[in-house]
């Protein structure tokens, strides 16, 4: 399977991972996605956001001429969410 890139150079944080969570929302598990940054913060948000969202970051390097940072993240299967996480609604409690 090719990779997916995301070039990301020249744009400011949180946009990187904004594009790479774009990037990774519909894809099957076991895609590659190369992530390249030029914002330093990009070098602490792709690895955090990789933890959060269970997949693995393969590679992070410090390319030259000009400078920028390039990922390969793989994804990885999420796990289901659970009922009525994230609806915005109060669940009524049971009373027995």
């Amino acid at each position: 399977m090719n990779a997916i890139e995301v070039d990301a150079r020249g744009l400011r944080c949180p946009l990187p991972v904004i594009r790479l969570a774009s990037a990774a929302k519909d894809v099957p598990a076991g895609t590659r996605i190369v992530v390249l940054a030029s914002d330093p913060a990009a070098r602490h948000d792709i690895p955090a956001w990789c933890r959060l969202r269970h997949h693995e970051l393969c590679e992070m390097a410090q390319m030259s001429d000009p400078p920028y940072l390039r990922f390969v993240v793989v994804t990885r299967p999420q796990p289901p969410k659970a009922a009525g996480a994230g609806s915005g609604k109060a669940r009524p409690s049971r009373v027995m």
